[in-house]
């Protein structure tokens, strides 16, 4: 039997995309152009997943929510929202939606959205596949986003959380590396074993060794005891290298050692030690490159890049800004015993940023604008300057080309319009194929 979706949309040319593609995927889709008229729908018969628009002629989708949920606890509600309405769609997620999607949105990102959706209704009946598991952010503590480009991170975290297989995290500073490492640690067999963090920038080079594998009594000048290292510490459980990038090479070859037999000499002394520890390194540069520059073992490189996991840069997924403003002015108000809200134009300045800071720098934001604001509300004017004089010069110069791409997609639209979505009967009055003209509706970003 098909599973069944009710949209509610009241932008024309939206809805009936949704439609067709609804329907070329294999689901038995109803849509309605109204609030009143879906809810009454979904009051009459059973929907597997509710897909609303947050603004709409007769009641916004906020109230559409409350009033399935007061049926329904269990159909997921995923809600459509655009730039002006993204704390909307944010309250939404907090009094029971599914989740949401920022418009403008490709298909592939509403087709992934909704199959999880449909996924966790199954979970919810009890009718899903046994031992599948959802991939929602939600799993993985401290881990905020929605998109699908970390969707496909929570992915490999599940399947590789349960291996023993080294793991090496990439990506820029500050995009959550070590949140990966913990949760890929607390989600596998060894979670009631310890998870020992080593930042291997911040060590003394002169007592790298030291730290990480021990010293014996007498080892060196101060050495009056025999001292275990971070990897007999870590013994049954996990280590994670941080900035591995950073770690001298007189250290490089002990870690060689441990990654291929699990043994290692401490410091001063002779007496092989064996351990049973999981790998995760992390690091924010090139390997690659350290080892064409001969800064890095290129054995090493390729021991530790056994499971690669890329850590996306925020600018990268602007989708997640919101439900991330949203989980630190949360985080900050209850530490400060405040109460403030954030603007519709101020999370917007935020998402127009590139944040080479990533998520920390947002979070260093947020900390401040919720200690220095003196208004219940955080507005853009409360943003540091750089960020909201970035968003007053983004304006750019209107090229020849562009004022052509304007011209095309209005008259794309109109036809659109007369054909009252139509698109084959569309793409015939305008001269082109079916397949050009979805792509043009794409790339233009049509919706209405």
């Amino acid at each position: 039997m098909k599973q069944k979706i009710l949209v509610i949309e009241d932008e024309m040319i939206m809805r009936v995309t949704l439609e067709d593609y609804l329907n070329a995927k294999g689901y038995d889709t109803h849509v309605y152009e109204n609030g009143t008229a879906g809810v009454n729908a979904f009051q009459e018969a059973e929907f597997s997943l509710v897909v609303t628009d947050v603004r709409l002629p007769d009641m916004d989708g906020l109230e559409v929510l409350k009033l399935i949920k007061e049926k329904s606890t269990e159909t997921p509600v995923l809600i459509m929202t655009a730039f002006g309405t993204i704390k909307d769609a944010v309250d939404a997620i907090k009094i029971g939606a599914f989740d949401y999607i920022t418009k403008p949105f490709s298909l592939e990102e509403f087709d992934l959205i909704v199959k999880r959706g449909l996924e966790a209704k199954k979970l919810r009946d009890g009718t899903a596949v046994p031992g599948r598991k959802l991939p929602e952010c939600y799993n993985f503590p401290n881990i905020i986003g929605k998109s699908s480009i970390m969707g496909k991170v929570y992915e490999l975290i599940e399947k590789v959380s349960q291996a023993n297989s080294t793991i090496l995290i990439l990506g820029e500073n500050g995009t959550g590396k070590e949140l990966v490492a913990s949760n890929v640690h607390y989600h596998s067999q060894r979670k009631d074993r310890p998870f020992i963090i080593v930042n291997c920038a911040a060590l003394p080079e002169n007592l790298v060794e030291s730290e990480l594998f021990g010293h014996e009594k007498g080892a060196f000048t101060g050495a009056l005891q025999r001292k275990p290292g971070r990897f007999e510490r870590a013994h049954k459980g996990t280590i994670f290298l941080d900035e591995i990038g950073d770690l001298p090479a007189s250290a490089q070859m002990k870690l060689l050692r441990v990654l291929q037999d699990g043994t290692f000499e401490r410091l001063g002394g002779t007496e092989t030690v064996k351990v049973d520890v999981r790998v995760i390194a992390a690091t924010n540069k090139d390997l690659h490159e350290e080892v064409k520059n001969s800064r890095f073992r290129e054995d090493l490189y390729y021991r530790l890049n056994v499971i690669p996991i890329m850590m996306p840069p925020l600018r990268d997924r602007r989708e997640d800004i919101p439900l991330l403003i949203d989980h630190f002015l949360e985080c900050y108000n209850t530490n400060s015993a405040k109460n403030r809200e954030i603007s519709a134009d101020a999370v917007y300045a935020l998402m127009e940023y590139d944040f080479p800071g990533n998520v920390r720098e947002l979070e260093n934001i947020v900390e401040r604008c919720v200690t220095l604001t003196t208004d219940d509300t955080i507005t853009k004017n409360a943003l540091p300057l750089h960020i909201a004089k970035n968003q007053e010069e983004s304006s750019p110069v209107v090229t020849l080309s562009e004022v052509a791409s304007e011209a095309e997609k209005e008259h794309i639209v109109k036809i659109l319009r007369s054909t009252r979505g139509n698109k084959t009967k569309a793409a015939e009055i305008l001269g082109i194929s079916r397949k050009t003209l979805w792509e043009k509706v794409k790339a233009y970003h049509i919706e209405k």
